[in-house]
Formats: C-alpha cells, sequence, structure tokens
C-alpha cells in the first residue's frame, strides 16, 4: 500500500498557480526527499495533503483513503514552519499540554516514548526558549509523534542544523521508519544530508511534478566521471579537451573528463604526453549535482 497518492492536485492563490496538475506516490515505509527550488510548490503541496489547505482540485489519498477521512487524517503527524511551544516552560510540559490537546490517553508514558525516540529525554526539563535550534527541531518532531502517526510531513527540519545536529536528525528519522514504522515525507535544500537517507525522491518545479525515482534509480541515473589533479592544471585540461568531447574544472578544483573511458586511458594520454598526474579516481554526480543538471536541462527547454 502507498502512504501517499496524489493526482492532478492544484491550488491557485489569485492569478498564481502554486500547484499545477501535481501527482506523487509514497510507498509506505519510505523516507521520501521532496526536493525543489523555493516557490516551486513544496510547503503548498505539504498543506494541502495534511489538510491545512482546501484544493482547488484533484485527489489525496493516505493509507488508501481519502484525506479528508477522520481515521486518515488520525494517522499523520506534522512539523511545518516551527513548533508551537511556550518558550517559558519545560520540554516535558510542552510535550504533555500537545498530548493533552490529543486527547492521548498515558500521556506522561507516551511522552517519554517519544523523548527517547528524539534523544531528548535528558533535557525534559529544559525550558522550551533556552533549546538550541537543533533541539527545537527535535521537539517539534518529537510533538509530530505523538500518538504513533504512520506518516511523518516535515518542512526543512535540518535547515540551520550545524554538522551535529543533521547527524542526529539523520539518525532519528531512519530510526523512527525503523522503530515507529512510520513514512516520512521531508522537504530539504541540503541535497547533500537528504542523499544520506532517502529511499525515494520527488523533484517538484513550477508546481509541477518532473520526477519521482528511488534512490537507487537515482544512482543508476547519475552520470559517471574521472577526476584527476596533475601538476600542470592548464595545460592538462588543453590536452584532455583536444581529446575528450566533456571536460569541466570542478568546483573542489579537479578536473572531470564525462566521456565513457576509464582511468587508465585517461592516464596513458597524459602520460604520453608528458604530464605528472598527482591524483585520478572515478566516481559519479551527487543528488545536488543530479538536480542541478536537471533543473538546468528545464530552463534550456
Amino acid at each position: 500500500m502507498n502512504a501517499i497518492e496524489i493526482r492532478d492536485l492544484r491550488k491557485s492563490f489569485g492569478s498564481k498557480q502554486a500547484v499545477r496538475g501535481l501527482d506523487m506516490t509514497v510507498p509506505e515505509g519510505a523516507i521520501y526527499g521532496f526536493i525543489g527550488e523555493n516557490g516551486s510548490g513544496k510547503s503548498t503541496t505539504e498543506k494541502l495533503l495534511c489538510g491545512l489547505m482546501i484544493p482547488d482540485g484533484g485527489t489525496v489519498r493516505l493509507f488508501g483513503r481519502a484525506c479528508t477521512d477522520a481515521e486518515a487524517r488520525s494517522k499523520i503527524g506534522v512539523l511545518i514552519e516551527a513548533p508551537g511551544c511556550f518558550p517559558n516552560l519545560s520540554l516535558w510540559n510542552n510535550m504533555m499540554i500537545h498530548a493533552a490537546d490529543l486527547g492521548i490517553e498515558n500521556a506522561g508514558r507516551e511522552v517519554a516514548r517519544v523523548l527517547k525516540t528524539v534523544r531528548m529525554e535528558g533535557a525534559a526539563s529544559n525550558k522550551f526558549k533556552n533549546c538550541s535550534l537543533g533541539m527545537k527541531q527535535r521537539i517539534g518532531i518529537a510533538m509530530a509523534l505523538l500518538g504513533a502517526p504512520r506518516l511523518l510531513v516535515l518542512d526543512e527540519p535540518i535547515n540551520g542544523l550545524d554538522a551535529d545536529g543533521m547527524r542526529i536528525m539523520r539518525e532519528v528519522l531512519t530510526d523512527i521508519t525503523k522503530s515507529c514504522k512510520c513514512t516520512v515525507l521531508i522537504s530539504s535544500h541540503i541535497l547533500t544530508e537528504l542523499e544520506k537517507i532517502a529511499t525515494h525522491y520527488g523533484i517538484i518545479r513550477g508546481g509541477e511534478m518532473i520526477c519521482e525515482m528511488t534512490a537507487e534509480e537515482l544512482d543508476a541515473s547519475c552520470r559517471a566521471y574521472t577526476a584527476l589533479k596533475a601538476a600542470d592544471m592548464n595545460r592538462t585540461k588543453l590536452l584532455l579537451s583536444s581529446r575528450y568531447s566533456r571536460v569541466e574544472e570542478a568546483e573542489d578544483g579537479y578536473i572531470r573528463i564525462y566521456d565513457l573511458t576509464t582511468a587508465e586511458d585517461i592516464a596513458g594520454y597524459l602520460y604520453e604526453n608528458g604530464v605528472t598526474i598527482q591524483e585520478i579516481g572515478q566516481s559519479k554526480i551527487n543528488l545536488e549535482e543530479y538536480y542541478i543538471d536537471l533543473m538546468n536541462e528545464r530552463r534550456v527547454q
């Protein structure tokens, strides 16, 4: 069963079409990376599927039911923008208030469970206003997890976090899908982090879904290249450009050759021409580079 099935979803604000005939399929148990530029329609789509906005047309189904169905809605946990917490209250009291709003039985036990899930059980007495950004984001996720939802919708939960905060967030989200049997829909601009945890991707532009793919399909679609450094980079690039069709100097200072060839062939050619190679290896473009390539192709069309 799919956790989310969206077909021909549409939403306009005045003359602006925020979502245009969007289709989306999120398999149950997936960590679905929802990717797009600012203003592409990500947050609007998330609000529509959570019932925070009313669509102009199309259908949204959650676990096989219409998103307006009370049982389907009860299976969603949401963190869009910031968690609604009282700054002068402790994390524990904020969580207990939210649990009471949801009518959760055995609230203390449930709050303890979700705090442990997000690695915050030792900070329950901290006031919300004294928490770091990473802690606040995890408390928002903890609130979304109250009541054991089957679907978690997270809008930019890792933006602004430091390296350690991102690592903890990755571990938390991965654990949620395993221990809580929860599907996660997560939007983020930090694609290098998203690539470490996502099992599926959806790329949106101008309110339309450009493509959906699994992590395996992404890996198969990413172009391979040979990267190298040499003593004389300018001469090396000129030599390589005379033989290979696509040679580029990357931001990391390496020269990349995207032609279907081997590192041995390239090294042999440069050796014959008196070039000393310092480093050479083969790799693939990552999610961020794939996304940029895809957006550039769309702008050209």
